[in-house]
């Protein structure tokens, strides 16, 4: 029986920011996306994990790339705020489930700065919050989806998670939880309701 439904952040909550984060960082960094990828991506497992800062971050990244290190408080908030976009309607399928008696998870390989804008917007549908840089560890490793049912008190399979990368959903599989691969949100309802979940 399935007591908790764990949503994935970009690419399900919200809008995949990614993209949108490259080109801002590109821009203002005024070296091309691809650059800037190349340089990035030999961070991003450190950054996501919170073992480098992002004033470490961007040091390395400019230092690769020879440019002058960005002078804004957190480039990474402002780009974050720019990429931003809710799925409201996934946001209020979270939210009646909740009100239907469901726990409701958050896992996400995500940054500090990310985190501390997720705190921000005071979101109130979410009974456990599960951040890759505050727990070291990140998907597809074994240990983040331990870490979130463990926290639920429940069992790996009393719970669902949700991801739209198959990879991250293979991951969970293997911990034991129910998975489903996020299309849009009425593929994501039929499944839920496949599983036996109770929707409005």
């Amino acid at each position: 029986m399935i007591k908790s439904i764990i949503f994935d952040w970009g690419g399900v909550l919200i809008d995949k920011p990614f993209q949108e984060l490259i080109a801002y960082f590109a821009k203002h960094l005024s070296v091309s996306e691809k650059q800037f990828i190349t340089s990035y991506l030999k961070y991003d497992p450190y950054f996501q994990k919170g073992t480098i800062s992002e004033d470490a971050l961007w040091e390395k990244v400019c230092s690769d790339l020879k440019v002058k290190k960005p002078s804004t408080k957190s480039l990474w908030t402002d780009a974050f705020k720019h990429a931003y976009n809710e799925k409201n309607d996934v946001f209020s399928l979270a939210s009646s489930l909740k009100k239907n008696g469901y726990k409701i998870g958050f896992l996400s390989n995500t940054e500090i700065p990310s985190m501390n804008f997720f705190y921000e917007q005071r979101y109130d549908m979410f009974d456990v919050l599960i951040f890759s840089c505050k727990e070291g560890v990140r998907k597809p490793e074994k240990k983040i989806y331990e870490i979130a049912v463990k926290r639920l008190g429940l069992q790996p399979q009393e719970a669902v998670f949700i991801d739209d990368v198959k990879e991250f959903t293979m991951g969970a599989k293997k911990a034991g939880l129910k998975t489903i691969l996020f299309k849009n949100v009425n593929q994501l309802k039929k499944e839920l309701v496949s599983l036996s979940i109770k929707l409005d």
